[in-house]
């Protein structure tokens, strides 16, 4: 990545970014779950219902903006980093930590000391990218994913952050 690509502009999502957050997010999505959980869940994460999701969830999302073009996203509830999704593109140029970084600040700015995130045991990736970025694996849980007909019940590990 040359210099300019890798400044990175963080900021609010706005509505317009939906399309961009729903892309990415049904890419990242498969790269890091796909096999690793239940096949009712798989088959229930379509493009089609991340472009669903993608608008209603804008208010809860901060994207990163690299060279003009959204790079990556997080999505923070709480005192829950829920989502947090960077480009093939863009992925080892800093934008997932900047993400991170800027998730961990909502959590501690809406007067939580502790976040946590959900991560599926099998993606590695995303296990190791939390546990350099100082995040604790806490043990295992049963995470309510959100299906068509309910939700469906997802092995995951609990990680958590001191933010406060």
């Amino acid at each position: 990545m040359d210099e300019q690509q890798t400044r990175i502009e963080l900021r609010p999502a706005r509505p317009e970014d939906a399309g961009a957050i729903a892309e990415i997010w049904c890419a990242g999505w498969s790269d890091g779950h796909r096999g690793n959980v239940p096949d009712e869940l798989a088959a229930a994460r379509t493009e089609e219902s991340f472009r669903a999701r993608a608008p209603r969830r804008v208010g809860d999302a901060a994207v990163a903006v690299v060279a003009g073009e959204v790079a990556g996203f997080v999505m923070v509830v709480g005192d829950e980093v829920e989502q947090v999704y960077v480009a093939a593109a863009h992925r080892g140029g800093g934008v997932a930590a900047a993400l991170l970084d800027e998730a961990e600040r909502r959590v501690a700015a809406s007067g939580h000391d502790q976040a946590w995130l959900a991560v599926v045991p099998g993606n590695a990736r995303a296990r190791r990218f939390y546990e350099r970025r100082g995040w604790t694996d806490e043990g295992p849980f049963e995470h309510a994913a959100e299906g068509p007909d309910g939700p469906i019940t997802v092995p995951c590990r609990r990680y958590t952050k001191q933010v406060g």
